[in-house]
């Protein structure tokens, strides 16, 4: 199990090498929400989102004889682009499996970055297969997107973060509302949040027809997604909670907020038009939730993680037409 001293030994293997993003306060958003709000913007965070920092605490890790044979990786995006830049910086090899309907952004992205992709139809063929396939041909790594202890300690960084940068603000968070979709930026978030504050609550917010989490939170058993649900969050689209990140959430989470695309993509233009921040489907959720009321936030200071940052133009230019 991961632990905060996991966390803190991350922070200082991935201080060199990321962002810290920093808390934002926005008027207009305050006054919405009838009380005090930071937003921590993981968009600007090397490679679009917080998915680097678990990447690279993991790759950084590996032994030479690892390192030698490579890593695989499915994804997305975001962790796709994360294990390829972090491949780049440490010399190791990258391939990345990757659905071939994810936004063209992140599939040129990942390339550019220094990894090989490996398309496939997410409806129909299994990533995960794929992955392990690969990795018995070339005697590679398999980096998993969320359910691996260094991937939650390096992504719990960014409560770690945020909960010395309020301390810096003189502030103590309430609540702090955070994407999820396997649950490893929440887990580590939420392990490196409640220590430092057992007081704060941490919510994790996922899309409708995505709301694994926050059925399994009710259930107490990882509960799955229907294989035929669809979102514009490309980003929060997995099958079911992972085994480690379920039982760190199972112990630390207040109950599920669930948004819908409409809520996202108004938050998407509100990020935008007051913040100036360019923000994907996934990554706005969290601001969603706020924003469509679906937490009592009247008098509270509350802490919103915009997850992530990467978004083809012509969507994005689409969405804020609407």
């Amino acid at each position: 199990m991961v632990d905060f001293k996991d966390i803190e030994a991350a922070a200082k293997r991935l201080a060199p090498v990321t962002v810290e993003t920093p808390l934002l306060r926005s008027s207009a958003l305050d006054e919405i929400a009838g009380g005090t709000v930071y937003i921590k913007p993981e968009n600007l965070q090397v490679t679009g989102s917080f998915k680097f920092r678990g990447a690279y605490n993991m790759l950084s890790q590996l032994t030479a004889d690892e390192a030698k044979h490579g890593v695989v990786a499915f994804s997305s995006g975001n962790h796709a682009q994360a294990v390829a830049a972090s491949g780049t910086m440490l010399g190791i090899d990258t391939t990345i499996v990757m659905p071939e309907d994810a936004p063209a952004v992140k599939i040129e992205n990942t390339r550019r970055l220094g990894g090989k992709t490996v398309l496939y139809d997410r409806y129909s063929e299994d990533r995960e297969a794929i992955a392990r396939g690969i990795a018995a041909e070339t005697g590679s790594v398999v980096v998993p997107a969320f359910d691996h202890e260094r991937i939650i300690a390096g992504q719990g960084t960014v409560g770690l973060e945020l909960m010395r940068q309020c301390a810096d603000f003189g502030v103590t968070p309430d609540q702090v509302l955070v994407s999820c979709s396997g649950g490893g930026l929440i887990s580590g978030t939420a392990l490196a949040v409640k220590t430092m504050s057992p007081e704060t609550s941490v919510y994790p917010v996922e899309p409708e027809d995505f709301d694994d989490t926050a059925r399994s939170l009710i259930s107490g058993e990882r509960e799955t997604n229907d294989p035929g649900a669809r979102s514009i969050c490309d980003a929060l689209q997995t099958e079911r909670p992972g085994k480690l990140t379920f039982a760190i959430n199972r112990k630390l989470l207040g109950a599920g907020l669930v948004v819908s695309d409409g809520e996202v993509k108004e938050a998407m233009r509100f990020a935008f038009r007051h913040l100036k921040l360019v923000v994907e489907p996934g990554g706005a959720v969290a601001l969603a939730a706020l924003l469509g009321g679906k937490i009592d936030i009247q008098e509270r200071v509350t802490v919103v993680v915009l997850s992530g940052g990467n978004i083809d133009a012509e969507m994005f230019a689409s969405i804020q037409k609407e």
